[in-house]
């Protein structure tokens, strides 16, 4: 049996890459073993988890259950992408004031879910901010602190 790959063309964080993958390729294991990527994290590689959320095109994706081959073409943003010229997002500052982690591996994937449920509208109450995160686990149960950031950047942003 021969390895087949393909040629996908994958625009992360702004920059362009051409790879030569196999078909099968998450977009997980592109971006953590092909680009160097390692801040999207792999949890339960099964999408339960949300440790590997990432946005295409602004929305939120599940990174290990996207093939690498559907995103091209597609504006992909991953942690390390959020940062603008040397400043944090808001979000990132707001998870760092509230104490928004403890061992910090489901991070990421929180901030990015976070920065797509202000901008979906879905940060108007600690019951909403709940809702909307709760596709992303946190096995150190920082959750109300998760919840406390969420508000913060959200108020933030609507000032």
């Amino acid at each position: 049996m021969t390895n087949t790959t393909i040629s996908v063309h994958l625009d992360i964080n702004g920059r362009h890459h051409d790879l030569a993958l196999e078909p099968r390729v998450t977009l997980l294991d592109a971006l953590r073993d092909r680009l160097g990527l390692t801040g999207t994290k792999k949890g339960c590689d099964h999408g339960q988890c949300g440790a590997c959320t990432v946005h295409v095109d602004g929305e939120r994706v599940l990174a290990c259950l996207t093939l690498a081959a559907q995103v091209e073409g597609r504006a992909v943003t991953t942690i390390e992408g959020l940062a603008r010229e040397g400043e944090t997002h808001p979000v990132q500052a707001a998870f760092l004031e509230q104490d928004a982690f403890q061992c910090g591996y489901c991070t990421p994937g929180q901030i990015m879910s976070a920065v797509a449920c202000i901008r979906e509208g879905h940060a108007g109450s600690d019951e909403e901010i709940r809702e909307y995160m709760a596709g992303n686990l946190c096995r150190c149960g920082a959750y109300p602190h998760i919840v406390s950031a969420v508000r913060q950047a959200a108020q933030e942003a609507a000032s």
